[in-house]
C-alpha cells in the first residue's frame, strides 16, 4: 500500500475530495490521518489493502454501516461516515469524526499515564499522570462502556475486536466515545478479524467460533476486569512461567486450558505479588456481589458461551456498585464492604462512627449518608438514567444532626408514615429518614427506609 502525501486529495464516494493534512497513527489495519473534508475536520483511516482477507466483502460491510448509521443515533460511537472511491489498486479507507479533544485512550487510563509531545522539535517528550477525577467517574464510564455495547446488540451487530483500544475516555465525566467501529459487522457474520490476544474468547483463540455477540461479551467482561483491577484476568503465575509469550502459549492460556487467577477450584494461576500487585490488592475492595460476577465470567463463562452476563445484567450491577460507595462526611469514600455492620441494615464508619442507613428500592439498596443522590433509574419506572439526580439527602435547616431526603424529581412523591398516615411531598420538600417510612415514587416505584 502507498502512504497517502501530505497536501494529497483523496476522492469520496458522497462527492468532492478529502486534503489530507497530517497523519494521526498508524495500527495493524493502515494508517489514521487528519483530512479536510467540505469544511470541516475528520479522520481518514486508510487500509493496508493486502492485510485484509476479503476487500470487497469488507468495502460492502462498511457501506452498509454507514447507510445503517450508529446505534442510538450514534452519541457513543466515533461511527464510519464517507467512504472514499478505490484506488487503481483497490486500496480504499473511510472518514469518521476526530475524537474530541479530554478524552484520553483506555489503554493511557489502564497504564496511568500518557506522553505528550514536545512542543518545540528537540525537546523531550512530558509524561503525565492519566486517571479518573473520582471512583463515581470510573463506574459512570463502566456503565457507559457496556450501554453502548447492548446498544451494538440490540441493532443485531457484534463489534468482533474488543480492546483497551476501542474507548477514548472522558476522565472528568465518565463518558465513552467507541472506535475503531470498522470491524462490526452483522451478528453471525465475520470479515477476517479475530481479535487481539487476551481479549478473544477461548473458543475464538483455538478457531472453534467466529467472532459474534456472545464472544463480545467475554471480551467485555475483560475490558471491565482491566477497568476495575488494572490486570489481566487471565495472567498469573501459570503464564509467568513462559518467559516469552509465544502464538503457541498464547493458544494454550487463552485458548485451550485458560485459568481465572481468582478460579476458586484452580489456585495454579494465582496472582503474582510484585508482578500483579494492582489486582491482588483492588480485588480485596470491591463487594463480593461484583467478585462473583467476574468469578463466573472466567470459570464457567469461559466454557460456556450462553452463560455470560448480559449487558442489561452488567448495567444493572454495575448501577447497585455505584450506590453502593459510601463518602462519609469525616472524608472516608469507599465501598459499602469496607464499612462494619451494626446491623443488617445498618453500616458504621470505622474512621468516625457514624451510623449509615439503607434505603431499599426496586432491586437496588441506597446508603443513606449526607449528601447521598438517589437518581431517576431509582425513582422512575423502566428508566437506566444514573446521572440526573432526583433527590439528595440534606441535614435539616432548623433541627441540626436530623437529616432527610430532599425531593427534587419534579414529582410529588406519596409517603406513608410508621404511623400509616399518608402525606403527600412535592418537590423541594423532604422526607425523613425514619425506619419503616415508605415512599412511593412514581407509578408505583416502591421504598423503604430499613434502619
Amino acid at each position: 500500500m502507498r502512504e497517502l502525501k501530505i497536501r494529497e486529495r483523496i476522492e469520496i464516494e458522497a462527492g468532492g475530495e478529502a486534503l489530507v493534512e497530517k497523519e494521526l497513527g498508524r495500527g495493524g489495519q493502515g494508517i489514521v490521518y487528519q483530512v479536510r473534508y467540505r469544511g470541516r475536520e475528520y479522520a481518514l483511516k486508510w487500509y493496508f489493502i493486502s492485510r485484509i482477507r476479503n476487500p470487497e466483502s469488507f468495502r460492502n460491510n462498511l457501506r452498509r454501516n454507514i447507510e445503517d448509521g450508529a446505534p442510538e443515533g450514534g452519541k457513543q460511537f466515533i461511527w464510519p461516515l464517507f467512504l472514499t472511491k478505490q484506488k487503481e489498486n483497490g486500496a480504499f479507507g473511510y472518514l469518521m469524526q476526530l475524537a474530541p479533544r479530554g478524552y484520553d485512550s483506555f489503554t493511557d487510563i489502564y497504564n496511568g499515564y500518557k506522553w505528550e509531545k514536545p512542543a518545540v522539535k528537540g525537546q523531550p517528550a512530558r509524561k503525565h499522570k492519566v486517571k479518573f477525577a473520582s471512583l463515581d467517574v470510573m463506574l459512570t464510564a463502566a456503565i457507559n462502556i457496556v450501554k453502548a455495547f447492548r446498544a451494538l446488540h440490540l441493532s443485531g451487530k457484534s463489534y468482533q475486536d474488543l480492546n483497551d483500544g476501542g474507548f477514548f475516555i472522558d476522565t472528568q465525566t465518565g463518558d465513552v466515545l467507541v472506535c475503531d467501529c470498522d470491524n462490526v459487522a452483522p451478528d453471525g457474520q465475520n470479515f477476517g478479524i479475530g481479535g487481539m490476544p487476551g481479549f478473544m474468547a477461548p473458543e475464538v483463540v483455538r478457531g472453534l467460533a467466529m467472532p459474534n455477540v456472545l464472544t463480545d461479551r467475554y471480551s467485555l467482561a475483560v475490558v471491565l476486569f482491566k477497568l476495575f483491577f488494572r490486570g489481566d484476568p487471565l495472567e498469573g503465575s501459570k503464564v509467568l512461567k513462559c518467559v516469552v509469550m509465544t502464538e503457541e502459549n498464547d493458544l494454550i492460556h487463552y485458548g485451550k486450558d485458560p485459568v481465572f487467577v481468582y478460579d476458586p477450584n484452580n489456585a495454579s494461576n494465582r496472582p503474582v505479588k510484585g508482578v500483579h500487585d494492582n489486582v491482588i490488592r483492588l480485588w480485596q475492595i470491591y463487594p463480593d456481589f461484583i467478585r462473583q460476577a467476574f468469578t463466573m465470567s472466567f470459570t464457567y463463562g469461559i466454557k460456556e458461551p450462553n452463560a455470560r452476563i448480559i449487558e442489561k445484567n452488567w448495567v444493572k450491577m454495575l448501577i447497585q456498585l455505584k450506590l453502593d460507595i459510601i463518602h462519609c462526611s469525616c472524608g472516608k469514600t469507599a465501598f459499602s464492604s469496607v464499612f462494619a455492620s451494626q446491623n443488617d441494615h445498618t453500616l458504621v464508619c470505622p474512621n468516625c462512627g457514624t451510623a449509615i442507613y439503607t434505603m431499599g428500592v426496586k432491586d437496588y439498596e441506597v446508603h443513606l449518608y449526607p449528601g447521598a443522590r438517589l437518581f431517576d433509574c431509582l425513582t422512575r419506572k423502566g428508566s437506566e438514567d444514573f446521572l440526573t439526580v432526583t433527590g439528595t439527602v440534606v441535614e435539616n435547616r432548623i433541627k441540626k444532626g436530623l437529616f432527610g431526603i430532599k425531593n427534587q424529581s419534579g414529582q410529588t412523591w406519596k409517603v406513608l408514615f410508621p404511623d400509616n398516615s399518608l402525606r403527600e411531598v412535592g418537590p423541594g420538600g423532604g422526607v425523613p429518614i425514619w425506619k419503616g417510612l415508605k415512599i412511593d415514587f412514581d407509578d408505583k416505584v416502591k421504598a423503604e427506609i430499613l434502619l
